[in-house]
């Protein structure tokens, strides 16, 4: 196989897990602290908003995916590890409700925290960076890889999917 092309990412080890989760605790945690700086109150309810925004996210967008859907009762990919999966497995594409939901809340956790963070200069050039860096290592690193080929963010290169469809 050609070296630029990466194989299809299968499997997630844990340590892929704890790598990608550290680079998400930094924006997640810095909004934390820009918001507990000025709003307790607020504070709870962006948690609280966060766990929402996961389980919808891990409702409408992750059970599609293929690490949910292969055998097992639990999750092992860069996301969710060793979670139970709670909702029926649904192979195949996102639908419009799906892939709004998919959009809808991570922009929501990423928007709420703005109001405290533009108060703090310094945190929300950390949030956006450490977002940015975030981002930009999932799209580099994974979406080239992914052997979700119904993603609306796929990246894997033609020549992969078909070979991958082939078998």
């Amino acid at each position: 196989m050609d070296q630029h092309k990466p194989p299809l990412r299968e499997r997630y080890t844990f340590i892929d897990y704890l790598y990608y989760m550290t680079l998400l605790t930094i924006p997640i945690f810095t909004a934390f602290y820009a918001i507990s700086n000025n709003a307790t109150g607020w504070l709870i309810f962006y948690i609280l908003l966060c766990l929402a925004a996961t389980a919808v996210i891990y409702r409408f967008y992750c059970s599609h995916c293929p690490h949910y859907t292969r055998k097992g009762r639990t999750t092992q990919c860069m996301f969710f590890w060793g979670m139970p999966k709670f909702f029926k497995p649904r192979p195949g594409p996102l639908s419009l409700l799906d892939k709004a939901v998919a959009f809808m809340a991570p922009a929501v956790l990423i928007i709420f925290p703005l109001y405290w963070l533009f108060q703090q200069i310094g945190l929300l050039i950390i949030f956006g960076l450490s977002l940015i860096a975030f981002l930009s290592t999932i799209r580099r690193n994974e979406c080239r890889r992914c052997l979700y080929f119904d993603c609306p963010v796929n990246k894997a290169p033609e020549e992969l999917k078909s070979h991958e469809n082939a078998e």
